[in-house]
């Protein structure tokens, strides 16, 4: 493997133990503890931990290591305030890019996400987990901009960081997340971007309430 590819490597998996929680908000790791855990050289770990931490998603501590931030306020607000801007904009060109067929797709599977007066399963409460993160993250990418969606890829991860920590949805919530997404897919596939962005704007802010733990109206 080149030392190019060793780098990406080392990267990404990093970035994926911090997406599924491997390694936590606020939790001390090593360099050689990021060695073993991805399987890479201590060389492109070095590297990779240079660009983490000028995206905010690792702290370098003297003497102690490295720091996986923790989920304060100023942390949470502003990834959420990013993510707000970025797909708030996405509107336009989602309804436009992505395939009306795949946004009927999501509709059918957040209806069948409604259990009315019944409990999800965690297994279905992840699985509609699983296909917000799709759903706003194929928003993104209709936009076609490289440049905006590496800056959503990061402040994705910072929004995963925050839901794994404070925010994972329940059975007990998948029915109020379920109506949400509906909310801004049906205008979505009508072609209402009026409607779609006013939804949206609600479905994220109600989501920053719960990160900072309070209760959404």
């Amino acid at each position: 493997m080149s030392d190019q590819m060793m780098r990406t490597t080392a990267y990404s998996r990093i970035e994926s133990l911090l997406n599924e929680g491997t390694i936590q908000p606020g939790q001390l790791i090593s360099q050689r503890e990021l060695v073993e855990l991805t399987g890479t050289t201590l060389g492109s770990i070095r590297e990779a931990i240079s660009r983490l931490e000028a995206e905010g998603l690792l702290q370098a501590l003297p003497k102690r290591g490295l720091m996986v931030p923790s989920m304060d306020v100023a942390f949470i607000r502003e990834a959420y305030q990013l993510r707000m801007l970025l797909e708030l904009g996405s509107v336009d060109d989602a309804i436009q890019n992505i395939p009306r067929a795949s946004i009927a797709d999501w509709i059918q599977a957040n209806e069948q996400a409604l259990h009315g007066d019944d409990i999800a399963t965690q297994d279905e409460a992840d699985a509609l987990q699983k296909l917000d993160w799709k759903i706003h993250s194929a928003m993104i990418a209709s936009m076609r901009n490289d440049l905006v969606m590496n800056v959503y890829r990061v402040t994705a991860i910072k929004i995963r960081m925050a839901v794994q920590h404070r925010l994972r949805v329940t059975p007990y919530m998948s029915n109020r997340v379920a109506t949400e997404h509906l909310a801004f897919l049906v205008p979505m596939y009508d072609g209402d971007a009026t409607a779609c962005r006013a939804a949206l704007e609600t479905h994220i802010a109600k989501s920053l309430t719960l990160a900072l733990g309070g209760t959404p109206s």
